[in-house]
């Protein structure tokens, strides 16, 4: 890993600056521009839909666990057990899996979860009220398609779905496995979310653990543990780590297995330079080498140029709902430009504080 030293202080990149009129629709393409892979259509998928259910999370967990399934025809019938399964899972973890005040089908499941109703009552429903609009709505973002499909729509001609190539070569990928855990880290959030109310006062506090390597809320004297910070940030670094971009992933154990690490080195925290320095905006994946590797990171500076990267990754989060845009603007600023200035006025800090800078060479083509 080669150190490319300081880059001129010239400030963030001017391209950063979101657009005042649909500033989520910019990010949003940005995001699928950048690296148009049918992984990366599904994360949008995951990370940047607006939610009013959380019936989205229910499907993708259902359909990748079809992926080694031989034909690709998939009856409702037979797409009921797995998805209603993962939304009772949810419902014992968080009883508001939806902003509507009721749902029957919702209340089906909870009466199965207390054992009201047999299984093949539930199935009968599942098929008849869960698929509803979650088929017709699962590949649009923003108003409009993904470039991607995963499945096509034919309840109508056999009562059912049809699996695509697409999907097929996603779901028999090494990246499926850290998929299902980006899928589960953003229900987490969202659930908890709609389960404390979104009280900005709250989400807003969502921070790090670094013992346990997870974000939870301080709250009234307790705390409520979220999910795997891993979980959280791999989706919006696409599988790669933030400084080189050579592949990361989220099985322990794996020669790739992705470090949390502070952009902002942790020694700074405390002084009144980088704060909070355990912020969400603050954290990122790095693989080892970069973390803590001979050349690495260690307690230097990253340059202007990673700052630049960190902030399009910060406005990938804010351009995603529930609850991580609160949680960002909350530690960083209400716009595009109070963002700026904080981040150059902690990089500033740092920088005075700590002298020296730090970037890899690249070991992949920039894909965020």
């Amino acid at each position: 890993m080669g150190n490319r030293g300081t880059q001129p202080n010239s400030g963030i990149d001017s391209d950063i600056e979101l657009s005042s009129r649909n500033p989520d629709t910019g990010r949003v393409s940005e995001f699928l521009e950048t690296e148009p892979t049918p992984e990366n259509c599904w994360r949008s998928i995951i990370l940047f839909g607006r939610n009013v259910a959380s019936y989205k999370f229910a499907l993708g967990k259902a359909l990748l666990g079809m992926g080694r399934r031989p034909g690709d025809l998939v009856k409702l019938d037979e797409l009921a057990d797995p998805f209603s399964r993962h939304l009772r899972e949810h419902l014992r973890l968080a009883d508001k899996q939806a902003t509507s005040s009721s749902s029957r089908f919702l209340e089906a499941c909870r009466r199965a979860n207390r054992g009201e109703i047999p299984e093949d009552q539930l199935r009968d429903t599942t098929v008849k009220l869960g698929f509803a609009n979650v088929i017709d709505a699962f590949h649009v973002v923003n108003d409009g398609d993904v470039p991607a499909r995963f499945f096509i729509d034919e309840r109508r001609e056999s009562a059912g779905i049809r699996l695509t190539e697409e999907f097929f070569r996603l779901a028999t990928s090494n990246t499926a496995v850290d998929l299902e855990h980006e899928i589960e880290a953003r229900w987490r959030l969202v659930e908890t979310a709609w389960d404390l109310g979104l009280s900005r006062g709250l989400i807003s506090s969502v921070t790090f653990d670094e013992e346990i390597e997870g974000l939870f809320i301080p709250a009234s004297n307790r705390r409520i543990d979220v999910t795997s910070c891993r979980d959280a940030l791999n989706g919006y670094q696409k599988g790669r780590c933030f400084y080189c971009f050579t592949p990361i992933d989220l099985e322990p154990g794996s020669i790739f297995f992705a470090d949390v690490d502070h952009f902002f080195p942790k020694a700074l925290g405390g002084r009144g330079i980088v704060e909070p320095v355990d912020g969400v905006w603050n954290l990122v994946l790095a693989c080892r080498d970069c973390n803590r590797g001979e050349g690495g990171k260690s307690a230097r500076v990253p340059t202007i140029h990673l700052l630049d990267r960190l902030s399009r990754r910060n406005e990938y989060f804010i351009s995603s709902h529930h609850p991580l845009r609160e949680t960002l603007m909350a530690q960083t600023g209400s716009t595009p430009v109070r963002r700026k200035a904080f981040l150059q006025s902690s990089h500033t800090g740092a920088i005075t504080t700590l002298i020296h800078s730090w970037e890899p060479e690249p070991r992949g083509p920039s894909n965020f």
